[in-house]
């Protein structure tokens, strides 16, 4: 194996953008590769060592949709099961129509339009965010803006379509009702102490700021993706640049809002033992098991039909479809991807990206901490690099 033209490409982004990144690779429970380059403070000089933390926005979906499937692996919950059933404020839905009038719904949410993104919410909550703080002394937490959320018309007849969306926002919530526990508290004890991912959390409090690299938007004054590869080959400056960013993720409404969808910190080492997991078929590095491997297995395995498929267009998502939660590799050809069949894993809105590949018992993860990070570009690449140094 040889990582050098790896290191190329991550120097390369970490000039052009991003101010810095990072990542770990494992294969077969073993890491086979570490690499941070560039800076978590810009303007300070302050180099990347590696154990900074990070927003990882929807990177945070693949920790859900694990433990969603848990809760499948303990007869606790099935994808047929009305969401109803467990959150009674969404039996009765409307869904807007096409000329603006609403209509009841012909049937209920599941909770496998939850894993699949077939819900019919989009990231729409203003509403619901709004209304939780009038309930809750000015506070939007995940109990209220869950519930007030079914108040809001659907954009769509649950299942028919594909729509990014609060899906998992909700199913977080599915998974606090039916554990009884808070769903930050029940991913510590159910996935992250297990995995031994000590520095992994949904809150950041002051400790977690401090320990958080800069968060940066690149702005750029060119939609031109061949500007963005000139940039990125050879390091011109002008087609954008870096603004410092508080230390907020706005799709996290307060401190008492676990957000299923976007809400984990964590950092390279962390979520790279949940990829590594994953890849191994459920088992992490230490020994602990989170999953059956028929339940990974489950989790890779494509939920979109032909219709659904269409709204499913990103750019960086050739050849994939969609599972419980996560992208999945169907066909090779379409994207021109080096990866497996088979090959699952998400992105976040900073640049964090996770690979999952049981086929080589492969858990890849990347990090960066600025926000428009043009996916299209550098996650297709990113992912035929790795795949061609192994």
């Amino acid at each position: 194996m040889d990582f050098s033209r790896l290191k190329i490409f991550m120097n390369e982004m970490a000039k052009s953008r991003t101010p810095g990144n990072a990542i770990e690779i494992y294969k077969d429970g073993q890491k086979i590769f570490e690499y941070a380059s560039g800076y978590s403070d810009l303007e300070n000089n302050v180099h990347l060592n590696g154990d900074e933390l990070y927003f990882i926005y929807s990177c945070s979906k693949i920790a859900t949709a694990v433990a969603g499937m848990q809760l499948i692996e303990n007869g606790k919950i099935l994808v047929s099961d009305p969401l109803y059933d467990y959150i009674p404020e969404f039996r009765h839905m409307m869904v807007q129509c096409s000329d603006n009038t609403l209509k009841k719904a012909e049937k209920p949410i599941t909770i496998g339009d939850l894993f699949s993104m077939t819900s019919g919410f989009s990231y729409d909550c203003k509403e619901a965010v709004d209304k939780a703080k009038k309930i809750n002394n000015d506070i939007a937490d995940t109990h209220n803006v869950i519930r007030c959320l079914a108040e809001t018309p659907l954009n769509f007849e649950p299942g028919t379509r594909w729509m990014y969306g609060l899906s998992h926002d909700i199913l977080a919530e599915v998974i606090a009702v039916v554990s009884g526990k808070k769903f930050s508290e029940y991913m510590q004890k159910n996935i992250f102490i297990p995995l031994e991912m000590k520095d992994t959390t949904y809150h950041c409090d002051k400790s977690v700021a401090e320990r958080m690299a800069e968060q940066y938007v690149f702005e750029t004054n060119s939609a031109n993706t061949f500007d963005i590869v000139k940039a990125q080959q050879y390091g011109n400056s002008m087609v954008g640049k870096f603004i410092k960013k508080e230390k907020t993720n706005s799709l996290v409404y307060s401190e008492e809002y676990d957000s299923g969808g976007a809400g984990i910190i964590t950092n390279v080492s962390d979520y790279a033992k949940l990829a590594a997991a994953l890849a191994n078929s459920g088992v992490g590095i230490n020994g602990e098991r989170i999953l059956q491997e028929k339940t990974v297995d489950l989790m890779k395995t494509n939920r979109l039909n032909r219709k659904q498929m269409k709204d499913f267009n990103w750019k960086q998502l050739k050849g994939y479809g969609y599972g419980f939660g996560v992208r999945t590799m169907m066909d090779r050809a379409a994207g021109g991807s080096l990866s497996s069949i088979g090959e699952f894993g998400w992105g976040g809105a900073a640049g964090a990206s996770v690979w999952v590949d049981t086929t080589l018992n492969l858990g890849i993860f990347y990090v960066q901490h600025c926000l428009n990070p043009r996916e299209e570009y550098y996650q297709p690449r990113l992912r035929n690099i790795i795949y061609s140094c192994i």
